[in-house]
């Protein structure tokens, strides 16, 4: 059993963005040596972490060999090597959220219907394996304008993310599963 707040405990995060950087702010309240791994080398949480290291997040060896250097790995994107993870957990490592967590919200389409089987919230959607397969269901008038299109995969900070207002809005979209959701009014996220 690991004590969680000696010296000798460390903390994996990949990705060394601002989120993780907001994560560093909380560590060093407590005497946990903090790991980063990120793609930049100007990643904001180099200069506030123990320990940087520059390595891409999708290699699945990169994010082994750091994985097992640490005794709890997080993550602070998406965009990360689930199998890595897997592997990782098999070895006994823990990884928090889970490698199955995150493969279920790469996949907004997947993370739509869980949401949907779980009763949980959302805004009413239909998923695409085809960008034509939404052309056709709006010549169909299965959705009126305006509507959020989200890439199934890829997303992240609003990028694969688009409020389609007319017929033209389509045209610049990438080919790819992709989902339609309906538009509703919020305040704040």
């Amino acid at each position: 059993m690991h004590n969680y707040f000696s010296s000798d405990f460390k903390l994996g995060i990949l990705g060394g963005g601002q989120l993780g950087k907001m994560m560093l702010y909380d560590t060093r309240k407590y005497d946990i040596q903090t790991y980063v791994l990120d793609a930049s080398p100007e990643a904001p949480c180099k200069i506030a972490c123990d320990v940087f290291e520059q390595g891409d997040l999708m290699d699945f060896d990169t994010v082994v060999n750091f994985g097992r250097k640490v005794d709890v790995l997080t993550f602070e994107i998406e965009l990360v090597n689930v199998d890595a993870l897997e592997q990782l957990e098999s070895e006994g490592k823990k990884v928090y959220p889970s490698s199955a967590t995150l493969r279920k919200i790469q996949d907004k389409g997947v993370q739509k219907q869980f949401y949907a089987e779980k009763g949980i919230p959302t805004a009413d959607f239909t998923v695409y394996t085809e960008k034509y397969e939404l052309t056709e269901a709006l010549v169909r008038k299965e959705w009126d304008y305006p509507f959020v299109w989200k890439s199934c995969t890829g997303g992240y900070d609003g990028k694969g993310v688009s409020v389609i207002r007319e017929e033209e809005d389509l045209i610049p979209l990438p080919e790819g599963a992709c989902l339609a959701e309906k538009m509703i009014p919020f305040k704040n996220e």
